[in-house]
C-alpha cells in the first residue's frame, strides 16, 4: 500500500497563500485560498491509495475526458498511477486532480526507472505525460513536486529512452472507393484494404533495423479516356496489391548515426522516400496524408526507381544538410544475377539532395536524381500514356530530374507546401529525348474541430511531355495540360483511429481535352498501433 504525505503541500499552500499567491486551476482561474485549504483539508482526510492496474477499475473516469487514452496507456503499461481502495478515481470532484497529480509524479518516476534499468519507454507515452504535466502543473507545484525541473526530466527521458527489443508497429487501412470507370461516366465502387507491420528493432537507441511485412489488394485505378488509352493519373497514395492479398517483406534495411554529423542508411529493400526529406508534412503519408499519388510528394525525385543501396547524410548545422543515394534495382532484380540485372548492371537511381531549414517553420530542399529505368515509370508512374510516342513507350531511358520543394508553417494552424520538378528525359538506343514539367501546391488547415485533425486542399499540373525530338526532328506534341484538384479531411477518431473523406478530380486525362475529367471519391479508414 502506497501514502502520500500532505504535509508538504499543506505548507506549500499556506506559504503561498501568506505571501498573497494566487493559485489557479487548469484553466488559468483563480482559486480562492480558502477553497485551496478546503481542498488540502479534504485531501488530508482521504484513505491512503492502492496500486490500480486497469483503467477499468476506475469506475468514474469517463472515456470522453480527454485524458482517458493516457490515463489508460500509462496505467496499462507502467501500473504507474494509483486509485483509491474502493476502485473509484474521483476524477470528477477538485480534490481528484490533486490526487491525479501525485499518479504523474509517480509514472514519471516508475519510467524514470524503466530507463535505469534499459527497459523500454515509447516516445508517444513520454508526449502523453509531458501533456498531463503541462495541463497539471499548478496542483504537481502544491504536491511538493520538482515542477522546475520537470522538463529536464521529460528531456533525460527523451534522450535515453530505448530497446533492444523489437517492437512491432502497425497499420491497417480500409479505403472505400468510388471512381468513373469510362468516358460514358459508368462509376465503379470498390472495397480493398492494406495492412503492413514493422518491425523495428534498436541496438544503441539511435539506430534502427526495419524489417515491414505487408499485404494489400488496393487496385491500381486505370480511367479510360476517349482514345482507348487508359490513364494512370488518377492513381491512389496507398495503392498496394498483393498475389492474392499474401503476405511479402517490402522493406528490410538499416540507419543508425555515425558521430554527431553523418547517418547512414543500407539494405537489400528500401526506397527513395525512406531516405529523403519530402517537405510535404501533411501529404506524404499514405495513410495519413493526400488520398491521390499526385499529390503526396515531388514525382520526379521521390518516384524514382531503386530497393537495394546505400545512403548517407551529413548535417552542417541546424540549418543545411545534403542527403546522397544510390539505389539499384526493382521487384528483386537487385539479387538477379543474370545479364542486365543486379546491383549495378540493371536499374538503378543516384542522387543527391540539399535541405535548408532556416527554423523549424520553414523548410526547402534543392534536389537532383539520375534514373535508368523504363520509360513507362518515369514521373512516377503519372506520366500520361497518350503523350509518349511510340519509340519512348516501354524502352529504358535515361531521366535527368531536378527538384525543388519547400514547407511553410505560415500560422500555429496554417501551413503550405509545394514542389516544382522538371525532367531530362533520353532513349540512348534512338536518340529521343523529351522534356517533362510538374508542380502543386498544397494549403493544410490544422487541428479543425478536432486537435490533431488536418483539412488539405491542393492541386497542381500534372507531369507534362510538351515534345520529342529524335532523328527525324522535333515533334510538338502539345495537347491539353492535365491537371488535378484534391480536398480531404483526416479526422482523429481516437489517437489510434482515424478517418478521412475526401475527392480528387483529375482533368484532361493524357493531356486530352476531349478526355472526360476522372473524379475519384475516397473514403479511408486507418487503425495504428
Amino acid at each position: 500500500m502506497k501514502k502520500y504525505s500532505v504535509a508538504t503541500p499543506a505548507v506549500i499552500a499556506l506559504a503561498m497563500v501568506a505571501n498573497g499567491i494566487a493559485l489557479k486551476d487548469a484553466n488559468a482561474n483563480e482559486i480562492s485560498a480558502d477553497a485551496t485549504l478546503q481542498q488540502i483539508s479534504e485531501y488530508n482526510q482521504t484513505q491512503p491509495m492502492g496500486q490500480v492496474t486497469s483503467v477499468s477499475q476506475l469506475r468514474d473516469v469517463s472515456p470522453t475526458d480527454w485524458a482517458f487514452e493516457a490515463l489508460r496507456s500509462l496505467v496499462e503499461n507502467y501500473g504507474c498511477i494509483v486509485g483509491y481502495p474502493d476502485r473509484t478515481f474521483r476524477g470528477n470532484r477538485a480534490l481528484s486532480r490533486y490526487e491525479f497529480a501525485a499518479g504523474l509524479n509517480a509514472c514519471m518516476q516508475q519510467m524514470e526507472r524503466l530507463i535505469a534499468s534499459s527497459q523500454g519507454v515509447l516516445r508517444e507515452d513520454i508526449e502523453k505525460l509531458k501533456r498531463l504535466m503541462a495541463e497539471f502543473e499548478t496542483e504537481l507545484a502544491a504536491l511538493g513536486a520538482r515542477v522546475d525541473n520537470l522538463e529536464g526530466r521529460v528531456a533525460f527521458l527523451e534522450d535515453h529512452q530505448f530497446s533492444t527489443t523489437t517492437k512491432l508497429r502497425g497499420e491497417v487501412i480500409f479505403g472505400l472507393t468510388a471512381f468513373g470507370e469510362n468516358s460514358r461516366g459508368n462509376a465503379q465502387t470498390t472495397l480493398s484494404d492494406r495492412v503492413r507491420l514493422s518491425l523495428d528493432s534498436s541496438f544503441t537507441g539511435k539506430d534502427r533495423l526495419r524489417v515491414r511485412l505487408a499485404a494489400g489488394n488496393v487496385p491500381r485505378i486505370r480511367t479510360q479516356t476517349g482514345n482507348n488509352l487508359p490513364s494512370t493519373q488518377a492513381r491512389l497514395s496507398f495503392e498496394q496489391n498483393t498475389p492474392d492479398n499474401n503476405v511479402i517483406a517490402d522493406k528490410v534495411f538499416y540507419t543508425a548515426p555515425l558521430g554527431d554529423k553523418f547517418r547512414f542508411w543500407a539494405g537489400p529493400m528500401m526506397a527513395v522516400d525512406d531516405i529523403y526529406r519530402a517537405y510535404s508534412p501533411y501529404t506524404e503519408s499514405g495513410g495519413t496524408g493526400a488520398l491521390s499519388r499526385a499529390m503526396r510528394y515531388n514525382p520526379v525525385l521521390y518516384r524514382n526507381v531503386g530497393e537495394a543501396g546505400i545512403a548517407a547524410q551529413y548535417k552542417f548545422n541546424s540549418t543545411f544538410d545534403i542527403t546522397a543515394s544510390y539505389l539499384a534495382g526493382n521487384n528483386n532484380s537487385a539479387a538477379d544475377p543474370s545479364r542486365g540485372s543486379g546491383l549495378f548492371n540493371g536499374v538503378y537511381s543516384a542522387g543527391v539532395q540539399l535541405g535548408i531549414n532556416p527554423n523549424k517553420n520553414l523548410g526547402f530542399g534543392l534536389g537532383y536524381m539520375f534514373a535508368y529505368d523504363n520509360a513507362n515509370n518515369i514521373g512516377g508512374g503519372l506520366t500520361p500514356l497518350g503523350a509518349l510516342p511510340n519509340q519512348l513507350r516501354g524502352v529504358r531511358v535515361e531521366t535527368h530530374n531536378v527538384g525543388i520543394q519547400g514547407t511553410w508553417r505560415v500560422a500555429e494552424k496554417f501551413n503550405v507546401s509545394g514542389w516544382g520538378g522538371y525532367s531530362d528525359i533520353n532513349d540512348p538506343g534512338s536518340n529521343a529525348n523529351a522534356d517533362l514539367w510538374t508542380f502543386a501546391l498544397n494549403f493544410s488547415l490544422l487541428d479543425l474541430m478536432k486537435e490533431g485533425a488536418v483539412l488539405n486542399i491542393g492541386g497542381g499540373m500534372l507531369p507534362y511531355v510538351d515534345a520529342v525530338e529524335g532523328r527525324g526532328g522535333k515533334t510538338v506534341l502539345g495537347g491539353s495540360t492535365s491537371w488535378i484538384v484534391e480536398g480531404n479531411y483526416r479526422f482523429p477518431v481516437t489517437d489510434n483511429i482515424s478517418i478521412t473523406p475526401g475527392v480528387y478530380a483529375v482533368f484532361n486525362p493524357n493531356q486530352d481535352d476531349s478526355n472526360n475529367t476522372a473524379v475519384v471519391g475516397v473514403l479511408r479508414t486507418v487503425f495504428q498501433f
